[in-house]
């Protein structure tokens, strides 16, 4: 069985942590956040695995190499422009249309069982078989509907709940259901998905599969499971699974800490240095990030100036402000 990891997204809400490298390929605990997705797939065995670039594709290559790290086998799949999510398995349908394979996006970390889930594939013997988590705090994921263990169609976000006491919202319907990211496809998805365009799966290719009497099932997974989708969501999920650890710093290769400085609850990227007196608390300090003597910095993100200078923030991008030879983005509020 082979699978593909999707990785060539901007990343634009972690910018300016991503203004260097696509959002897969940014440091989490040790190895690149694309290289927990590998060694999640290998550990069911799976080892033939595609990757899709588009975004600062050098960074995944530097990241991940050949794989080997990871106990896999990699195989990079260019895309000159962005493809969408199931555009991008239209390009790479040479390397996994022989058989039933595996899609995952780069920019999760799990421990659901896919063992499990490949199970509920072939029992139902679907086209598609999603894994599904159920939503209770009705975050901003797309709210999946089904029936009978089979996917029917997806909504918009979840309606947040008016109240803590759930009798006060027992009028809002079933728990909401999300996709986690993960899929496991049968070949015969190909004949849904467009040919050289863009496309994305849960809006062009499953509705019309359904439409077409195909089964999409739907298998409801328990388990850890984050989406780094934020420079937010991923410092909090860090430190929690830095807290399990017992610890509440990572300080990533060639970096210092004073033992004059104050560090709590931060994540260092590669040689970082926090000097004598400096304070650092709740923080992401990227590679070759210097805070100086007497400095404070917290809940906030930083990066060197020189990565920012000229360079044009996205859209979605939180504000920032230069402090010295550092551009910092706070996170409060």
């Amino acid at each position: 069985m082979r699978a593909m990891i999707l990785a060539a997204g901007y990343g634009t809400r972690l910018w300016p942590l991503t203004v260097d490298r696509t959002k897969p390929a940014i440091p989490f605990l040790g190895r690149p956040l694309v290289g927990y997705v590998a060694e999640y797939l290998a550990a069911y065995g799976i080892t033939e695995i595609a990757v899709n670039l588009h975004h600062q594709p050098d960074s995944v290559r530097e990241a991940l190499g050949d794989g080997s790290r990871f106990g896999v086998h990699l195989h990079y799949v260019e895309e000159p422009e962005i493809l969408g999510t199931s555009g991008a398995l239209d390009n790479a349908r040479d390397f996994l249309a022989g058989d039933t394979f595996i899609v995952v996006n780069g920019k999760i970390v799990t421990d659901i069982n896919l063992a499990s889930a490949i199970e509920t594939h072939r029992r139902t013997e679907a086209i598609a078989t999603l894994v599904l988590r159920a939503n209770p705090a009705r975050e901003r994921f797309s709210v999946v509907n089904t029936e009978a263990g089979f996917v029917k169609g997806f909504g918009g976000m979840p309606t947040p709940p008016v109240s803590t006491d759930a009798s006060d919202n027992a009028g809002e319907g079933e728990m909401p259901l999300m996709f986690t990211g993960i899929q496991i496809l049968d070949p015969g998805i190909f004949n849904y998905i467009p040919r050289n365009v863009f496309s994305h799966s849960t809006t062009d290719v499953y509705p019309q599969a359904i439409s077409h009497g195909e089964r999409v099932a739907a298998h409801l997974a328990e388990g850890v499971w984050y989406e780094l989708s934020t420079i937010e969501r991923y410092l909090s999920i860090s430190l929690a699974m830095l807290r399990r650890e017992g610890r509440d710093v990572e300080v990533g290769a060639g970096s210092f800490i004073s033992t004059e400085a104050e560090v709590l609850e931060s994540i260092l990227w590669d040689n970082v240095t926090v000097e004598a007196g400096a304070r650092v608390r709740r923080a992401v300090l990227g590679d070759g990030v210097v805070i100086p003597s007497g400095e404070m910095i917290e809940n906030a993100a930083v990066v060197r100036r020189e990565l920012i200078e000229g360079a044009e923030p996205p859209p979605k991008a939180l504000k920032g402000v230069m402090r010295g030879d550092n551009f910092v983005v706070s996170l409060a509020g």
